[in-house]
Parts: structure tokens; sequence; C-alpha cells
């Protein structure tokens, strides 16, 4: 059974959604940003393999697999760099972190 595109495009939009409210409500806690971040991007690529499945063509599966590898590097900079700044200041709230000095 194939999925229309429009339901496809409407559960993108609304894991968008999801991942925005995230990174706006938990906007003091680096981790759940993080989480928000990704949610978003998830949405893109499904959207984006939607439309590659819609339209006959791999492009969508292309850019879909490049944020795939994109998600694999952010992630790992970024929790290494919360492991960094919890053992630094022993928290994760963003607030803490407003000054470039320690």
């Amino acid at each position: 059974m194939i999925v229309p595109l429009l339901h496809v495009l409407i559960l993108a939009g609304i894991l968008f959604v999801l991942g925005l409210v995230c990174v706006l409500v938990w906007r003091a806690n680096i981790i759940m940003m993080l989480i928000g971040i990704e949610i978003m991007l998830n949405a893109a690529m499904l959207a984006f393999v939607g439309g590659a499945n819609r339209w006959g063509a791999a492009d969508g599966q292309v850019f879909a697999l490049m944020i795939i590898a994109m998600t694999s590097a952010e992630v790992s900079l970024a929790l290494a760099l919360v492991v960094y700044l919890h053992r630094r200041k022993k928290t994760v709230n963003a607030d803490e972190f407003n000054t470039m000095s320690g």
C-alpha cells in the first residue's frame, strides 16, 4: 500500500512543528534543543524521501543520505560540547553559558 504524498507532507509538517516547539519551549536545556533540531531535520528528510517517491527521482533520497551524514557529525560534536560544558559548569542550562569567559 502506497502512502499518498499529502499524508507524508502532513506528517513531516507535524514533526517539524513539534521539533520547533521543543526548541522554543526548552531552550534553557541544551540537550532538549539538540533533540528538537534532530526532529526538525528528520521531518525535512521525510519530506525529501516522500517527494522522491512521488516523482520517481533519487534526488530526495540522496539529500536524505546527506542529512543523515550531517546529523551524525552534528550529534557527535554537539554531545562532546555538552559533556565539556557539563564538566566545566556542572549544568546543561543554556542560560549559564551566556559569556565567552569562564
